[in-house]
């Protein structure tokens, strides 16, 4: 039935949870070559505008956001399983240090869960940011667009994306609201016992410790899922309900 976010919870096994972890190409600004030096001095300028005692090559971390300097190392998804106190949500990983492994791989599986009737995908703030990044990045590997993906031509309604910050907002467009801070406003526990995004690349970089990010990105997606629950009106997952296994 529906509720205060017009989603008909009839529908909660139609929904894929996704979350993405994204590095900088290289692990630093001077692993550039001279004409990609030149492309993001262009763009750290503008970057720079709203940072002051930056410089661009301390602002190349933030290459790991945009997607033309970055690269996706892991995508995590979840899809919520049964109803009641049986419900439990079944959370998969793709990870690489290989990005066109991971997109081809996470393309496949959008093909062939998305040809059912319904389908949609749900991140957070992922209108502005997953999506945009996956779909990008595909294109950049020379990937097909899964149609899940595909939104160009489409009127906002026939979009397949839901995005819990956008619900969370509820037309206001003047703020950003990070997960974490959603989370502990609803009341959701989140694990608090290892990284957070701002430290992923030099995990990645400096750690190579893939497996690290690997857990932090399906923690994000049991906590995408449990907060679009919150929104739905829906009572929370156990953590004993979650499950980690191939889809």
């Amino acid at each position: 039935m529906p509720n205060n976010t017009g989603f008909h919870t009839d529908q909660l096994e139609n929904i894929l949870f996704i979350d993405i972890e994204t590095v900088s190409q290289h692990p630093g600004f001077e692993g550039l070559t001279e004409d990609w030096k030149g492309l993001w001095k262009a763009k750290a300028e503008i970057l720079m505008r709203h940072r002051e005692g930056e410089t661009v090559e301390s602002l190349y971390p933030m290459a790991a956001i945009h997607a033309e300097f970055g690269k996706v190392v892991c995508i995590g998804c979840g899809i919520i399983r049964g109803a009641g106190s049986s419900r439990r949500l079944v959370v998969k990983s793709f990870s690489s240090d290989d990005e066109r492994q991971i997109l081809t791989e996470f393309a496949e599986t959008l093909r062939r869960w998305g040809s059912e009737p319904n389908r949609v995908l749900c991140a957070h703030n992922g209108k502005e940011f997953d999506f945009p990044y996956l779909c990008r990045r595909m294109i950049v590997q020379g990937i097909e667009l899964p149609p899940l993906l595909r939104i160009a031509g489409r009127k906002p309604w026939e979009i397949p994306h839901l995005d819990t910050m956008e619900l969370w907002k509820f037309g206001d467009f003047k703020s950003y609201t990070s997960l974490n801070l959603l989370a502990h406003v609803l009341g959701i526990p989140t694990p608090k016992d290892d990284i957070d995004g701002s430290m992923v690349g030099r995990v990645y970089w400096e750690e190579k410790d893939l497996k690290r990010i690997t857990a932090y990105c399906e923690k994000d997606v049991v906590t995408a899922a449990q907060v679009f629950l919150r929104l739905v009106g829906e009572g929370p997952i156990p953590s004993e309900n979650v499950e980690f296994k191939t889809l």
